[in-house]
C-alpha cells in the first residue's frame, strides 16, 4: 500500500504540478497572478492550458468542464472532450488558452432571481486561477466563476471572490499602521462535515428520503440518542471501509480530510478538513459531498446531508472555522505572547465583535433554508439568535484595556487528574462552548449555525464584507491619528460599550438566554420567510454595494431566490407526504385493520364470548385515525392550491403560518398509526430499522 505522502494531491494540478510542467517564466506570471491578482498575459495561458491538457491526458482524461457554482447550492458541469478533427480524418487533442480562461454554459435554467429571462440564455464561465484544476473520473475541471451576458454574478463564488479582496484591502490598511507591509491578507476557513448513513436498501423503499432528504414520518425508536452513546463510540466495519475510501478519494484530490468520528444521533458521522483559503475551501467542501454521496452507494448505503433528517434526534450542520491571515503566514485571530499586550490582536476580535453586532440578521440570513428551520434551536444546534461567545478570559482582557486597568491572565494550567501513570493535561485558560452560534476558539471563530447540505460561500461572503466593514471603520480613524496606541484603546472602549450586548459566554440552549437576548434587543429569527426579506433593507444594500461585494440587482435576487427556494422545498415536501398517506399508509391500515377485524371474526366463531379488545380496540384507534389522515391530506391539498401565488415572500409566509402547520398535524396522526400498526404492515423501514441496521453494518 503506498503512503499517503506518495499519492496526495495526484490528480490536482497544483504548485508541484505547475512548477514541473511549466515554463519558468510563464510559471512565475501564473503564480502572480494566483497570489498577487495580476493579470494573466495571454501567452501564458496558452502556455498553462497545453501544460493543463498534457497533464490531464497523461491522468486519462478525455474531456474538460468549466466547473462552477450556480445558485443551486451544488455544482455544475458541461464536459467538452479535447479532440479536434485532423486533416487526415483522425482526432487530435487540443486545449486552447481561451477555452481554459472562459466558457459558456446556458443561463437560461439555472436559478438567476429576476437576472436572466428564459430567453436570455447567455452566460459565461471563468478561471479561477487561485483554486487549482483537478482530474476525477476522466475529466479534467477546472474551477470557474459564472456571470451573465450583462456582467452579473450568477454564482456563489463571484462574489465570494470579491469579498475576499475587499477584505484583503481593508486588513492590509490595518496592518499598515501597524507597520506591518503585507501585501495580502487572506480569509481561512476550515469545514466541519455532519452526515448520516442509513442502509440504501431502506433508503430506495422511502419516498420522503428520496424526494426530500429528510424523513416526513417517522415514530421514534424505542431507543434513540438517549444514552449518548453513539458520540465517539467504535466505528462499524462497513462505515469503517467506507471512510476509508472516501478519505483516499479526497486526498487524491488535495483535499486535506483529516478528522472523522461518529456523531451524537444513532448513524450519523462527521468528516473534517485541515483549512485553507475560504473559496479553495469551499469548493472542495462541494466534493466532499459529492464524494461522501457517491462512495456511500459503493458501500450499500445512502448518505443523507439534510439537516434534520430524523425528528427527534439531532440534526446535522457545517461548523465554519473562520480567520484570516497575512502573505507571509501570520493569523491575525492569534494573540502574540500575552493577548492584553497585542492591540492588534484585540483590534481584530473588536471588528468581529462590531461586525456580528451590527449584522446579525446578514448573518441569520446567510443560513436560511428550510431544511436549516428544523434544525436551528434545538438542543443540537445553536439557537436562532446570533451571539458571540469570547470566553471569560478574553472577555476581561477587553475590558480590562478599555477601562484603563492591569489584567493578571490566568495562563496555562497543569492538571493532575489524580493518577500518577498519567500524564498532566495544560488546560486551557478558557473552556469551550458548543451552544454558542459564533466561539472564538483561541485563533479562529467558528460559526455553527450553517446547514449540512449548504454551501459555504454565502455564509463567508457575509463574513468577509461585514468585517472588512469593522476594518474600514477603524482604518479610516487610525490612519488620521498621531497616537495608534491610545487611538485603538479608544476603538475597543467604543466597541464594548456600543456592542457588548452581542457578547455572551453563558448557555445558549437555557430558555432564559432567549428572554435576555430579547432584553439586549437581539434579532430572533426563527423561520426563513422571518428573516430572508431583510436582505434588502436599506443598511444592507448600501454595505453590499459600498464594498462592491453585489450590485443590489444582485442583491434582490438572491433574496427572491432563497424564498423561491424555501416554497417549493416545503411543497415538495407537502406533495410527498400526501402521496405516501394516501396511496401506503391508509391501504396498509386498511389491509391491517380488515385482518384484524377477520381474526376478530374468527375467534368469536370458535368461541362467541371472547371479548376481542385487542383486535377491536386496535380497529377503532387505527379507524378513527385513517378518518383523521384522510382530512388531514385533504386539508393539506386545499392549502397548497391556496397560497401557489408565485410571489415568493407572501407565499414563503403562507406556507410558514398555514401548510406547515398542517404538514405538522397530518405526520402526527401518521406516526400515532405506525405506532399500533403491526410491523408486516407498515409500508415504510421505520426509524430503528433505518438508524440502527447502519451501526452493525
Amino acid at each position: 500500500m503506498k503512503k499517503i505522502s506518495e499519492f496526495y494531491g495526484c490528480d490536482v494540478f497544483d504548485d508541484r504540478a505547475m512548477r514541473a510542467a511549466l515554463p519558468a517564466g510563464a510559471y512565475s506570471s501564473l503564480r502572480r497572478t494566483i497570489d498577487e491578482g495580476s493579470k494573466l498575459d495571454s501567452e501564458v495561458a496558452e502556455a498553462v492550458a497545453a501544460a493543463m491538457k498534457e497533464w490531464a491526458v497523461e491522468k486519462g482524461a478525455t474531456h474538460f468542464t468549466h466547473w462552477f457554482q450556480p445558485l443551486t447550492g451544488i455544482t455544475a458541469e458541461k464536459h467538452d472532450s479535447f479532440i479536434e478533427r485532423s486533416p487526415d480524418g483522425g482526432v487530435i487533442m487540443e486545449f486552447s488558452g481561451k477555452e481554459l480562461i472562459q466558457g459558456e454554459p446556458d443561463a437560461s435554467s439555472l436559478p438567476s432571481g429576476g437576472l436572466r429571462a428564459t430567453f436570455e440564455a447567455r452566460g459565461y464561465t471563468a478561471w479561477d486561477p487561485t483554486s487549482y484544476a483537478f482530474v476525477k473520473d476522466g475529466i479534467l475541471f477546472i474551477p470557474t466563476a459564472f456571470c451573465s451576458y450583462t456582467g452579473e454574478a450568477l454564482d456563489a463564488k463571484t462574489p465570494l471572490l470579491r469579498s475576499m479582496e475587499v477584505l484583503s484591502k481593508e486588513a492590509i490598511r490595518i496592518l499598515k499602521v501597524f507597520g506591518d507591509s503585507a501585501k495580502k491578507v487572506s480569509a481561512y476557513v476550515g469545514a466541519e462535515q455532519e452526515y448520516f448513513l442509513v442502509p440504501k436498501e431502506l433508503y430506495d423503499r422511502r419516498e420522503d428520503l428520496r424526494y426530500a432528504g429528510r424523513t416526513l414520518f417517522g415514530a421514534p425508536a424505542p431507543k434513540q440518542q438517549e444514552l449518548e452513546d453513539h458520540y465517539f463510540g467504535a466505528i462499524a466495519p462497513g462505515v469503517a471501509s467506507f471512510m476509508k475510501e472516501v478519505n483516499e478519494k479526497l486526498w487524491k484530490l488535495g483535499i486535506p480530510a483529516k478528522t472523522e468520528h461518529k456523531e451524537v444521533a444513532p448513524a450519523q458521522h462527521e468528516l473534517a478538513c485541515v483549512y485553507d483559503m475560504v473559496n479553495v475551501t469551499t469548493d472542495q467542501n462541494q466534493l466532499v459531498m459529492e464524494i461522501l454521496k457517491e462512495t456511500a452507494e459503493k458501500y450499500g448505503f445512502a448518505c443523507l446531508l439534510h439537516e434534520k433528517p430524523f425528528a427527534g434526534v439531532n440534526g446535522s450542520g457545517k461548523h465554519n472555522n473562520w480567520s484570516i491571515a497575512t502573505d507571509s503566514g501570520i493569523n491575525l485571530m492569534s494573540p502574540k505572547g500575552h493577548a492584553k499586550d497585542d492591540l492588534r490582536f484585540l483590534l481584530m476580535i473588536c471588528a468581529v465583535v462590531k461586525a456580528v453586532d451590527m449584522h446579525q440578521d446578514l448573518l441569520r440570513i446567510s443560513v436560511a433554508t428550510a431544511g436549516n428551520d428544523h434544525r436551528l434551536g434545538g438542543n443540537e444546534a445553536p439557537p436562532a439568535v446570533i451571539s458571540v461567545y469570547l470566553g471569560e478570559e478574553l472577555t476581561a482582557v477587553l475590558k480590562a484595556v478599555a477601562e484603563g486597568t492591569s489584567h493578571e491572565e490566568t495562563g496555562t494550567e497543569e492538571m493532575n487528574i489524580g493518577s500518577e501513570v498519567l500524564p498532566g493535561i495544560r488546560k486551557d485558560n478558557t473552556d469551550r462552548n458548543r451552544t454558542s452560534p459564533f466561539v472564538f476558539t483561541g485563533n479562529k471563530f467558528e460559526f455553527r449555525m450553517i446547514g449540512s447540505s449548504d454551501s459555504l460561500a454565502f455564509t463567508n461572503v457575509v463574513l468577509n464584507t461585514i468585517i472588512a466593514e469593522s476594518l474600514k471603520e477603524f482604518a479610516d480613524r487610525l490612519e488620521k491619528t498621531d497616537n495608534v496606541s491610545d487611538e485603538v484603546r479608544a476603538i475597543i472602549a467604543e466597541t464594548l460599550k456600543d456592542h457588548c450586548r452581542i457578547i455572551f459566554n453563558g448557555n445558549g440552549y437555557d430558555d432564559s438566554w432567549l428572554e435576555e437576548a430579547a432584553r439586549r434587543g437581539l434579532c430572533n429569527f426563527r423561520t426563513t420567510p422571518d428573516c430572508v426579506p431583510h436582505l434588502v433593507d436599506k443598511k444592507n444594500i448600501e454595505l453590499m454595494t459600498g464594498l462592491g461585494v453585489y450590485t443590489e440587482t444582485e442583491l434582490r435576487s438572491r433574496c427572491e431566490i432563497i424564498l423561491e427556494n424555501y416554497c417549493k422545498t416545503v411543497e415538495i415536501e407537502s406533495r410527498t407526504m400526501e402521496e405516501m398517506a394516501v396511496k401506503h399508509i391508509l391501504p396498509a391500515i386498511g389491509r391491517y385493520t380488515g385482518k384484524l377485524a377477520e381474526t376478530a371474526a374468527g375467534k368469536k366463531a370458535v368461541a362467541g364470548d371472547v371479548a376481542c379488545a385487542f383486535e377491536t380496540g386496535t380497529i377503532r384507534k387505527l379507524s378513527d385515525l385513517a378518518d383523521s389522515i384522510y382530512e388531514a391530506s385533504e386539508r393539506l391539498t386545499e392549502l397548497r392550491e391556496k397560497i401557489s401565488t408565485g410571489e415568493w415572500d407572501k407565499e414563503s409566509e403562507d406556507i410558514r403560518d398555514s401548510l406547515i402547520p398542517a404538514m405538522e398535524e397530518l405526520r402526527r396522526k401518521c406516526d400515532a398509526a405506525e405506532v399500533i400498526t403491526a410491523k408486516d404492515y407498515w409500508p415504510f423501514p421505520t426509524y430503528g430499522d433505518l438508524m440502527f441496521d447502519v451501526i452493525r453494518a
